[in-house]
Formats: structure tokens, sequence, C-alpha cells
């Protein structure tokens, strides 16, 4: 089926099933401990062997030799393999890390061996044994010492061009009535997902089939039968449930690598789990930022010139983190310029992780806006409204599908009791705590792609769903039940969702905020191709037939729903495809967030009070669901403002505090109560579901909230995240 033009009304609008906020259908097994991980598949009789990855002691240079003599003797060894016995390897196809080192070391931590055993302890125990002799060569590890040297990219994680200019931002920012001219910095972080990259490889001959942790199944099959040079068709992944990824298990990483190799060499299936402290510096994370920010108006606040650069660091050949993408479209502005620069570093790879671009550039332009409203002496919120639009500002042509960023700027400030911030910064305390409020505006945008799914009706009117979409704890099995339920007019109850494999119709994965409306949508095709079967099965007119209530209704006969299965069931199978409305509409997802903090005057301990998030997604196909993505996102971005920060050690290159002791996340004790609301709204631009993404809308803005209350709370401005106890130390006035 193929969506190019606006939808009208479709089964979707009865919303009997979708919209509701039905509990997960995946929750009792996840309750009780019965949902199976990539690790935890035990395959009776089958002698699963363990592997045990070795990762590199140095942050660049070559392996000189492997002395294996000692590893080989170990009790239980089955095989170890290194880039001398692994045969010919291919990178992948969306990270540029070479998973398996040898005899050039890119990075510290880059994968050298793996070491097959009998058990974990065994594997792990022969590694240690294994001697590798490198020569060190002098890497680039310092980014900020590099920024001069870097060059503007070929392309970016996400988001428009590297670099680009709209009317004549110089001149405009030079005679504008009022300017800014700010740098901001990010630090590198973590995806710090609770269950590490793990995956269980088993070859049958030459078809290889893993149990594995990762969110495009499409891309995972892609990238490993490149990279271990075998067809497509060999291989076949299972990913049934995934305990987080938010980019970082996008595709192939060096567990499924290693785990095939390993159980290839050892002739027995091999289960890996990335140990915590290898995961920080031999897979991915998000590259720091250093940001400049430029933005001028008229002396009632009107925008006239806006520009923002951003510099990142990368492997040869990584992505750029594009941090200008929300500038892009945001807010207006006649005059406009963006451009990213990277340089060459040798950390671990810098990929996608939630809302790449979006959520470091808000970090930035977010706090921004706030100086730039004070200086104007704004209010925050009125300079944000002032400044919307309807159409993209970076073409001037193209209008939003929707785009209610005033009105979650507006109602949220009114459901947050904005108008009892103080004007004057430090001025509102409650004992030893002063109190502030910050506000940031959202954007993310709104992608979909080709989804497919196949339906099945057997007899007793069970309706299955087959696609390869994954869940990382987003709810995907559950709004592709409701999806299902739905357009066959059943009960959720009556619907079994069978996602996370390969050999399933190909879905659009799990990431870039796409997967809820893409795979929504394949299973609506794969619906509209059964339910035409099942009224010809009844001898209805497909175009006259109605779903509802478990029976089948064309005029005045109706039958129940299985009566259309005369012997085996009735299977269909579609996928969804689009045209061209999205180069006629921009459509992106929008939002604001609100936060109020309180700052110990004595210790400067920064405690977030209150959290507000206003979203525009869309249809929301189930609001459970989504607010738990939108606290999940909020969240993160308390971590990304207070807490998270990979710190390099600038002369052996590597991530120091690479594990969850060194590398700090929130705990519950760090979150306070959080309130979403849902604009309700439809988008008929996007699919017959009308529906978008929301998972990376409720993180992007967060973290410049936080800054922007801090702000308000203690009158000291922190331009470098973290916001930690020392950049505030010594500068917050106490009044005698």
């Amino acid at each position: 089926m193929k969506f190019d033009k606006p939808a009208g009304k479709n089964p979707t609008d009865q919303m009997k099933v979708i919209g509701k906020p039905l509990d997960r259908i995946d929750g009792p097994l996840k309750t009780t401990g019965t949902a199976k991980y990539a690790y935890e598949y035990n395959e009776p009789n089958k002698g699963h062997a363990y592997g045990y990855i070795v990762g590199a002691a140095i942050g660049k240079g070559r392996i000189d030799s492997i002395n294996q003599y000692a590893a080989k003797r170990a009790p239980g060894v089955l095989a170890i393999v290194t880039y001398e016995n692994a045969g010919p390897l291919q990178k992948g196809m969306f990270y540029v890390d070479r998973l398996l080192a040898g005899p050039e070391i890119d990075h510290y931590h880059q994968a050298v061996a793996v070491i097959v055993a009998e058990t974990f302890e065994q594997a792990r125990s022969a590694a240690a044994l294994l001697k590798v002799n490198y020569t060190r060569l002098k890497g680039s590890f310092d980014f900020k010492a590099l920024k001069d040297s870097s060059i503007t990219p070929k392309r970016g994680a996400y988001g428009p061009a590297p670099q680009s200019e709209v009317g004549n931002f110089k001149g405009a920012f030079d005679t504008a009535d009022v300017k800014l001219d700010q740098t901001y910095t990010t630090p590198d972080q973590s995806h710090a997902m609770m269950e590490p990259h793990a995956t269980i490889a088993r070859w049958d001959g030459d078809k290889l089939t893993c149990w594995c942790s990762i969110q495009q199944l499409n891309w995972g099959v892609r990238d490993l039968a490149n990279v271990l040079g075998i067809p497509k068709e060999n291989v076949r992944l299972i990913s049934r449930f995934i305990g987080g990824g938010f980019g970082g298990k996008g595709t192939v990483l060096s567990d499924i690598v290693a785990a095939s190799l390993g159980a290839r060499a050892a002739g027995r299936p091999v289960k890996i789990a990335l140990q915590r402290p290898l995961i920080f510096n031999n897979t991915t994370h998000r590259p720091a930022t250093i940001q400049r920010i430029r933005i001028g108006t008229k002396k009632d606040g009107t925008i006239t010139a806006i520009g923002h650069e951003s510099w990142s660091g990368n492997l040869p050949g990584g992505m750029s983190e594009s941090a200008t993408a929300p500038t892009s479209s945001l807010y207006a502005g006649a005059n406009r310029m963006l451009h990213l620069r990277q340089a060459v570093l040798d950390l671990g790879e810098g990929n996608a992780m939630r809302a790449p671009g979006e959520a470091s550039g808000m970090m930035a332009l977010e706090i921004a806006m706030d100086e730039m409203a004070e200086k104007l002496k704004m209010d925050p919120v009125a300079f944000r409204i002032l400044n919307d639009t309807q159409v993209d500002p970076a073409e001037n042509k193209r209008r939003f599908s929707t785009r209610l960023l005033a009105k979650c700027l507006s109602e949220g400030a009114e459901k947050f009791n904005w108008n009892r911030r103080p004007d004057s910064v430090g001025t509102m305390k409650e004992g030893k705590w002063l109190i502030g409020m910050g506000v940031a505006s959202a954007v993310r945008g709104a992608p979909i792609t080709k989804s497919a799914a196949r339906v099945r009706l057997n007899k007793d009117g069970i309706v299955t769903v087959e696609t390869d979409m994954t869940d990382l704890g987003t709810g995907s099995y559950t709004i592709i039940g409701q999806t299902a339920a739905e357009m066959m007019g059943v009960g959720i109850e009556k619907v079994i969702v069978k996602i996370g494999d390969s050999s399933f119709p190909e879905s659009s994965g799990s990431g870039g905020q796409w997967g809820a409306a893409s795979s929504t949508s394949g299973v609506y095709a794969a619906c509209i191709k059964l339910r035409e079967a099942v009224a010809r099965s009844l001898g209805f007119d497909p175009e006259k037939t109605e779903f509802s209530d478990g029976k089948v209704h064309s005029g005045s006969r109706s039958f129940v729903l299985r009566a259309a299965v005369k012997t085996e069931e009735i299977v269909a199978e579609d996928e969804m495809t689009y045209g061209e409305l999205s180069k006629q509409y921009a459509q992106d997802t929008f939002g604001a967030h609100f936060v109020e903090v309180g700052v110990n005057v004595y210790t400067c301990e920064i405690r977030v009070r209150r959290m507000l998030a206003v979203c525009h997604a869309g249809r929301i196909l189930n609001p459970k669901s989504a607010r738990s993505q939108v606290i999940g996102a909020m969240t993160m971005g308390v971590g990304a403002a207070l807490m998270e920060d990979l710190v390099v050690d600038k002369n052996r290159g590597f991530f120091v505090n690479h594990d969850l002791a060194g590398y700090e996340v929130p705990v519950h004790a760090d979150i306070p109560y959080q309130e979403v609301i849902m604009l309700d709204d439809v988008d008929p631009t996007m699919s017959p579901m009308k529906a978008k993404g929301i998972g990376e809308l409720g993180l992007v803005g967060v973290a410049a909230a936080i800054a922007n209350a801090v702000y308000n709370a203690t009158g000291v401005r922190v331009r470098e995240y973290p916001i930690t106890i020392d950049k505030l130390l010594g500068k917050i006035k106490i009044d005698a």
C-alpha cells in the first residue's frame, strides 16, 4: 500500500482500542521475569559455550604479537579468535568501527580477541592469560585542542546539510538592534542502558542464527552478512525483548560479531554479554560538542538573524553530531546560518543516541534563547511564542503539517504557574534553598519509513500479527496489537503479536522516533488486505464492509469474524510505503518543558522539584505507554543536565569512568513528580494512523530548561554541561 495523499476517515478513527491507555500486553512476562532477553535463551542439548571479549589496552597503535600459549591451555578453552584466524572481515554500513581489531588499533577497548570456553568463568580466566604486545602510537584524544583543525563533514547523523545559509546572516546580525554571541559545550555521554549488549550465535551448516539485542533487525541482517561476507539469506536474527537501547543497539556491534566468529571456530553455539566496563569504550556514545550561537533581534524581540555552529569529533568516516538540526526549523528568522565541523578523534565511535543532534543542540539553543530574552527584558515564554512560525524557516515554502508549539508553551505556562516565576534572579527562597523556574521549547523530526507485516486469522477468531519490529521497552507489542484489534474489530485479548524475528516481514525497526507510526502503518496495510479477504470469504463487498464488536457487517447482514475461516487460516501480508507528502509538508513534533529547581545556598546542591512536559505529536496510540516514554526521556534530560559526563584521559585515550559507578545517571531519589500533557491532535499527512513518534521529543529541551531554572534560582549562568556543584561554588551571593 502506498500512502501518497492525506488520510481521510478510516477504521483507526473508531478509537475503540487505539488511543486507549491499555496495559502492556508483554507486561506480565516482564514483571514475572519470564520474558527472555538475548542472553537468556538456553536450548536443551545444544551445549552452549561462553565467549569473553578482550579489549585493546591502548588508545592508538598496533598489535605486534599475540601469545596464546597459556590461554589455549587453560581449563575449558575451546577456541581463541583474533584477526589472525578470523578470516576477512568488513565494516558494517551504519557504524564505522572495525569490530575486531588487528593489526591496527583504532581506539581503546576495541575488540582484539574472543576467548570461547565451556563456562563463563573459564573464558574470563583464560582471557587474563592472553598476552598481547602493542606498539603505542600518538593518538588524537583532546577534542577541544583539535577544534581549530576541524573540517566540514560530508554528512551529519541527522538533520540539515552540514553547512547552509539563508539570506545574509552576517549582515543581519551585524546590524541587529540586540545581539547575543555565546559558546556552550556538551560532554560525551553514554547510553548506559540496563541490558548489556549480548548475543547467542549458532551455526547450522552455513546458516547463522543469533539471539541478539538489536533495534533494527533489517540493518542487523544487512550488516552482519556484510561483515562476515555471507549472503543475507543465511542470517536470521531474533530480538524479542530489548532492555533499553537509546540508539546504542541500532545494529551490529562487537558482541554479535564475536559470538558468530566464536561459534564457527568452536563448532558450538556461543553466548556473549559485554562486561559493563567494556561497553563504554567498545561500543558507541553521544559525542561531545562545542556550539557557538548568535542571535540578532529587533528591539521588539523579533529574530532577524540566527546562526548556529557546532564542532564535534569522531573516528575517521564517522557521522557528525548534528547539533544544528533544531535551529534549522524551530524559530522564525529571515537570515540563518548553520555549520557543522568535525575533528578526527581516536576514541570509541560517536553515533546515534536518543534524539541525535537535537538533544545536544537544544541544550545550547534553548539557553541562548533565555539569555536573549533577558537582554530584551522579555518573558522567556513570550519571546519564544513571538518567534513561532507555521512555515519551515529554512525553506520559507513548506508549511508545517501540524505545529502547536505556541499552544504547548502557553498551556504549559498556565499549568505550571509560570506567572509565579521571579523576574529577578536569585530572589525566591525557601529556607536554605534558592528556587528557580526554567522553560525550553522542544522539537524533533517526525520521520516515517517503509514497514511491512503479516496478519493471520484462524478459526477461533484469533488475529496474529508477525513483523520484525522490536520493542525496547517502548510498548511496540501493545500498539501493534491495538492497531490489529481496531482494524479487525476485536478486543486486544483476541490478538497475538509476534515481533523481533528477521524471518518475519521487514518493519521499520525501532529508532529515530519513527518506530511507532511506521510499524503500526505496516500493520494497517496488512489488515486492509485481511479485511478484504474476510469480506470476500463472507460474500461481502470489501468497500461496504465494517468490522466491529467481533463481527463483520455489511448492510443488514453480519457474521462473527471467525465465520470467514472456512478451513485453513486466512493470511494477508503487505507493506506501507510513502509518496511525496514529506516534501510538501514539514513534519515535526513539538513540545515545551517546564522545570522548577531548588539550589542549596551553602552546598550548591541542585534538586529538581517539579517537571512538566507538554507534547504535540499527532494521534497518541496509547497514552499510558506514550507517557512512560516521555517521563523516561525527561529523566534522561535530568542526567544530561546535572550528571552525565564521559571523562576522557587525554594522554592515554579512553573514557575513564567506564562503569555505572563512575558514570552517574539519575536514580529514583533524583526525580520528582513528572507531569505530561499531550495535546489532542492528528496529522493526516503522516500515515493512515495519523500519528507521530514521541519517545525523543520528551528529551529535547529538558536539560536547557533545568539550566535556565538554575540560573533563575542563583543568578549563575553555566554554559558548560553538566551543571555540577563546582560550577556554582563561590559564585552564589548569600545574603547576610
